[in-house]
Formats: C-alpha cells, structure tokens, sequence
C-alpha cells in the first residue's frame, strides 16, 4: 500500500506547470528547431533545383523544355510556401481551438511554447521554453 501511494506522488498530472510539457521540454525544443530548420531549408533547396532545372532547360534551347521546367518551378514554389506556412497554419487551427479544459491549457501552452519559439526567454523568465529545458 505504501509504494501505492509513492507512486501516485511521483506521478506528473497533467496540466501543471510540471506536468508533461514541462518534464518533457527538451524533447518539444528540438521538436521545434527541427521545424525551423525545415522550414527554412526545404524551400531554399527547392527553388535552387527549380532555377537548375530552368537554367538547363533554357541553356538546351528547346521551348518545350523550357516551358516543362518552368511549370515545374512554378510547382516547386507552391510547394516551398506550403511547407514554410504549415507550421504557422496548424498553430492557427489549434489557436482557434482553444476550447481545452482549463486544467490542461497552461500544459498544452508550454508544449505550443517550445514548438513555437525554441530559443526564445530565458532560463529565469517563466512560461518561456528555455524556463523549463533548464
């Protein structure tokens, strides 16, 4: 009966300010280094290959592979602003969702805190990432 009782103590609940955002912070801040890296490479690297595939396609000379490398270029670029505002859409939908029990909203709000702002604050600013990764 006493381990039962040491175990029910050690448990993190959720929606504290220790609860599973908070204990698990330094997972959700590489999570959200990760998303910024992504986020700001992919779209680089897919207007370069796009400007090669044009520019090879133009220094060739024929029209129909110019205009082939062109809607490919027009497509990559589509893509590369997809993948830049994902994370800024899906932070919107959950932003309009706001309807969690207030119990687990200053839980959820560390997790959204790290995906979204990883180095952002400091060690001793509260309700930053950087709070509680250490």
């Amino acid at each position: 009966m006493g381990y039962l009782s040491l175990l029910a103590d050690t448990v993190v609940q959720p929606g504290e300010t220790n609860g599973f955002c908070a204990s698990t912070a330094v997972l959700w801040q590489f999570v959200g280094i990760v998303l910024m890296v992504l986020k700001i490479v992919i779209p680089i690297i897919l207007i370069i290959l796009g400007m090669i595939d044009l520019g090879k396609a133009v220094v060739s000379s024929e029209d129909k592979a110019v205009s082939k490398s062109a809607t490919k270029l027009l497509w990559r670029l589509i893509a590369a602003i997809i993948i830049f505002f994902v994370p800024t859409i899906v932070s919107a939908i959950f932003a309009l969702m706001g309807s969690f029990q207030s119990e687990l909203a200053a839980d959820y709000k560390i997790c959204r805190e790290c995906i979204e702002h990883p180095r952002k604050g400091s060690t001793s600013e509260e309700g930053t990432c950087l709070y509680y990764v250490g």
